[in-house]
């Protein structure tokens, strides 16, 4: 029997339920910051117990769960077990750390921790999670403290044949501590292999010889491996000892949820904070992107603002202590990145001081920099431009145009932000390709992960003139049929939508809804993701019994509807299938998609709605196929990227590494000699750069074009936008750089494809009659 207290928590879930946005995907991080993870007040972990509001914040956010997500599973003992297991695994994902004693220790838990959670007093015991998370944190010690004795007694003897599973993530818990030992030996011995073989191989540079303090010790490279494996394995021990108590409660809501569906989130306010922060586009800080190296919080990358303008931090500083207006500095030394990043951030107009060492310096150089904080608006998660001029077959220039648009952002929590909008972004593209002639339009959604459902349904209606984009249907049954109403029609010509199995939820629903219309050719991976689920935040501190806590509890992001297509087909599982597929590392991958996440919903249709095909793409399709196929089956890259599928497939059959030294380096050999071969045959081989106009939504208001793209060794930088002031990469060997540059020749090669098809897509429209539009059931 359910208490009316938590009637009263569900009357209210209902009602806040009206006024919050949807959205259509799960999205990542980004800002100063790349990583995620709980923060604030660490306490040490021998103390860590549940908090005074702990109990309130797990049995609301449990009863919601059970209540609204979509499917109204209770929490009962299969969820229970969900939320064990996944726990288990969120703390030790590679399963190297609980033995299998544990496991069956805290195995009365399995099945009951929803009646711990669901109690009728509404306060739930959180004690399992501490439980759980303190014998993590037991055995973790235990392996460093094992790696520590190997480090200094071990002699590693790479000459051998045996080989190690190195991806454990689907093997047993060890049985015991002697067998834990054994596969944390073997680990460390492929860590202090592929250490000392990056050390032989790794690019000597300016960056990396000024760094090193010519005072100190020299040490042999032995001893250098065995400083930076040590160093980091007790870096993550330190991350885990700076959780705090709302920390572990944090992690273990978060797989509660996703004991229910892969998309359900429970956001700690932090986690909420980067949420808004990646939808708004914006943030409040010095601008610059962080990441950690040997301890200190490294400048990786300058954005447009109070760091840049001030000429006095330039990318490779080192950040060592950050004090706020008025008060002493605080050492950030071995402190996690997103801590450390949280003391940076902070409201526009307020002061912050960094000691940083500079780039380049030895580590006893210290320099004060004094910032006021400002908005920071992140460009390069908008919509960008390109415009090429490429010749057809009759040797005429035409003009094409790209969009590459990486989200659907929209402002959701304005706190000053500038308000963001992709449709307003790409249609201001789109009018400056109407202004410079462009023929035709390919819109690149291969990196989009999704987000804003309504800034979905408005992109589509750029393409057409009215009607359903989308259906939601919801957990009560009830289908609601979202609609493009504004008749105006932004560009009518030819369209590529070029997608990948990374497209996921909201550039889903817009490439379903443009392949049912008949409106954009699809182009690219055999299928995209398939998350086919929206889900709606609820932050907790709207709900009654929470408003009074001393401390923000948190938001609840929670799937409560599924998508479906216009015409009926759901995106869940098996996404939106590609008109004509082109070659790919993901299209048989078995890493990528819905289909590999624990407790996906099932594909599944309802009847279709009613709507006005437009048929601008089937009576070119089998043409347009053919002749790509002709192209693809002698295309050079083509053939480069199938031998590498190949590889790669036959690699992930395998499941194991090699522990030899000899082979390592002949793997590595063979990489870099193909890769060096390919890149002879291409320059043999090289045509003309292109003309290319590289545009951003605010070059796209002004008149003309920006100076043309200029290419260096093969990459494209826009003229009058070079950063002088940037340091060169350090720390990638041959290696590294083989196989991103063979990436990105393939990504390249996909892109050029598209282009292809959209030029015979052109032709064909010209020189043939589109059929008459037709009314769809």
């Amino acid at each position: 029997m359910i208490c009316k207290f938590g009637r009263a928590i569900l009357l209210l879930a209902l009602v806040f339920n009206l006024s919050l946005p949807l959205f259509a995907a799960d999205t990542q991080v980004a800002g100063l910051t790349k990583v995620t993870a709980p923060s604030t007040n660490a306490t040490p972990s021998a103390d860590l117990k549940p908090g005074p509001d702990a109990g309130k914040v797990a049995f609301i956010t449990a009863y919601m769960l059970e209540k609204l997500e979509y499917l109204q599973h209770p929490f009962d003992a299969t969820i229970s077990t969900r939320l064990f297991d996944s726990y288990l695994t969120s703390l030790d994902p590679q399963h190297l750390h609980f033995l299998q004693s544990d496991v069956t220790e805290f195995s009365a838990y399995r099945t009951n921790l929803n009646r711990m959670t669901l109690k009728r007093s509404g306060v739930a015991d959180t004690r399992p999670a501490y439980e759980i998370f303190y014998r993590y944190m037991d055995r973790l010690r235990q392996h460093v403290a094992y790696v520590d004795e190997l480090l200094k007694t071990e002699k590693f003897d790479f000459n051998t044949d045996e080989r190690i599973t190195l991806n454990r993530k689907d093997a047993p818990y060890p049985k015991d501590l002697d067998e834990a030992k054994k596969i944390w030996r073997d680990r460390l011995g492929y860590e202090f292999l592929m250490e000392k073989i990056n050390r032989e191989t790794q690019k000597t540079n300016t960056t990396a010889t000024a760094t090193t303090d010519k005072s100190a010790p020299a040490k042999s490279p032995h001893d250098e491996i065995v400083e930076t494996l040590s160093k980091s394995y007790h870096r993550t021990v330190k991350v885990f000892d700076d959780w705090d108590s709302n920390d572990v409660l944090n992690d273990y809501l978060e797989w509660l949820a996703r004991s229910y569906d892969p998309h359900s989130d429970y956001q700690g306010p932090m986690e909420y904070e980067d949420f808004a922060m990646q939808m708004n586009l914006a943030f409040f800080g010095i601008g610059a992107e962080l990441r950690s190296e040997d301890g200190y919080c490294k400048i990786e990358v300058l954005l447009n603002g109070p760091a840049k303008a001030s000429k006095k931090i330039k990318v490779g500083d080192r950040i060592v202590s950050v004090a706020q207006s008025n008060q002493p500095p605080v050492d950030i030394f071995e402190m996690p990145i997103t801590k450390a990043v949280r003391l940076i951030r902070g409201p526009k107009g307020t002061e912050v001081r960094l000691t940083v060492i500079p780039a380049g310096a030895p580590d006893s150089s210290r320099q004060e920099v004094t910032l006021v904080r400002d908005e920071i608006k992140m460009e390069n998660g908008e919509a960008k431009g390109k415009i090429f001029e490429v010749p057809d077959s009759h040797g005429s220039m035409t003009r094409l145009g790209v969009i590459d648009l990486p989200s659907f952002y929209a402002t959701i929590d304005e706190k000053g932000t500038t308000k963001k909008s992709t449709t307003d972004d790409v249609d201001q593209l789109l009018k400056k390709f109407r202004a410079e002639k462009v023929q035709g339009v390919i819109l690149d959604l291969r990196r989009n992960g999704g987000g804003s459902l309504e800034e979905a349904i408005r992109l589509a209606g750029l393409f057409i003139k009215e009607g359903p984009v989308v259906q939601i249907k919801r957990a009560n049954g009830d289908i609601e049929v979202r609609e493009d109403t504004d008749p105006s029609i932004a560009y009518d010509g030819p369209l590529i939508l070029l997608t990948s199995r990374f497209s996921a939820s909201a550039s889903e629903i817009v490439a379903g809804a443009l392949q049912d219309y008949g409106r954009a050719l699809i182009v690219g991976d055999v299928s995209t993701f398939g998350k086919g689920t929206a889900q709606q935040l609820f932050p907790l501190s709207k709900i009654t019994a929470l408003a009074d806590l001393a401390h923000d509890p948190g938001t609840l992001k929670l799937t409560n509807s599924k998508f479906y297509r216009a015409s009926g087909a759901s995106t869940e599982l098996r996404g939106v299938a590609a008109d004509i597929v082109l070659p790919s590392l993901w299209n048989n991958s078995t890493e990528v998609g819905e289909n590999t996440l624990e407790n996906h919903l099932p594909w599944d249709t309802i009847e279709s709605s009613r709507f006005e095909k437009v048929n601008m793409v089937q009576a070119q399709l089998a043409e347009l196929a053919k002749r790509s196929s002709g192209r693809i089956a002698t295309n050079k890259e083509f053939a480069y990227l199938r031998d590498d599928i190949e590889r790669i497939q036959k690699q992930r059959e395998d499941k194991t590494v090699s522990l030899s030294e000899k082979q390592q380096l002949a793997d590595r050999a063979r990489i870099i000699s193909e890769h060096k071969s390919r890149e002879q045959e291409r320059a043999q081989h090289k045509k003309p750069d292109p003309k290319e106009y590289d545009l951003t939504v605010a070059q796209a208001g002004q008149p003309g074009l920006p100076p043309m793209t200029r290419f260096t060794n093969g990459v494209s930088t826009a003229e009058g936008d070079v950063d002088l002031d940037a340091e060169p990469i350090s720390g990638r060997d041959d290696t590294t750089e083989a196989v991103t540059s063979e990436t990105e020749h393939s990504e390249s090669a996909r892109l050029e494809e598209a282009k292809n098809i959209l030029l015979d897509y052109i032709s064909l429209m010209k020189n043939g009659k589109q059929p008459a539009p037709m009314l769809a059931k």
